[in-house]
């Protein structure tokens, strides 16, 4: 008879997200990491952070940057999660990786970092992905080391005072440099 329509995997449409995305992609980026929202996924930064976590003018900075894109990642036409890709010469830059607190668990983070890598592979020919995490997230770069990601013990500070970043709840925060290799 027919297919089985409830054991489907989900479809996921993937584009570059444009000037009239920018209210649901911060919408997304607070929910999967601010506020009682954020505490139904397992990405939360409530404990560590309040405040906001990006606002629309860095959305809109990012979406036209020269060698940067903003990736959406919408299911049934609501966008469920983002990532930035940026070209920073012989490495491609990730950030800003969101994935809705209600679709989290069920894969769609991993599906998004390969379409990352290999978009970043592809369009620029890099041979390193980057990103920056707070040091004390051990259950996020946990994850992002069963990925292919290494720690490099390269820090960086955390804007302490700058609330564009948040509100730190803890004077300890820094950011360390993973990579990995886009082989």
């Amino acid at each position: 008879m027919g297919a089985d329509t409830d054991t489907a995997a989900p479809e996921y449409t993937f584009r570059d997200a444009t000037h009239a995305d920018v209210d649901a992609l911060v919408a997304l980026v607070e929910s999967a990491y601010r506020g009682d929202s954020s505490r139904a996924g397992w990405t939360t930064e409530a404990d560590i952070l309040q405040g906001q976590r990006t606002d629309p003018d860095g959305v809109l900075a990012v979406i036209k940057a020269p060698d940067s894109r903003l990736v959406a990642v919408e299911q049934d036409g609501r966008i469920v999660a983002c990532c930035q890709l940026e070209h920073r010469g012989d490495h491609a830059y990730f950030g800003m990786f969101a994935v809705s607190p209600t679709v989290q668990g069920a894969g769609l983070g991993k599906t998004v970092m390969a379409h990352a890598e290999r978009q970043a592979r592809e369009d620029w020919g890099v041979t390193e992905m980057h990103m920056t995490v707070i040091s004390v997230r051990d259950d996020l770069i946990a994850w992002y080391e069963r990925r292919g990601y290494r720690r490099t013990g390269r820090m960086t500070p955390f804007p302490y005072g700058d609330e564009r970043f948040g509100i730190p709840q803890r004077d300890d925060l820094q950011f360390e440099l993973l990579v990995k290799p886009l082989v």
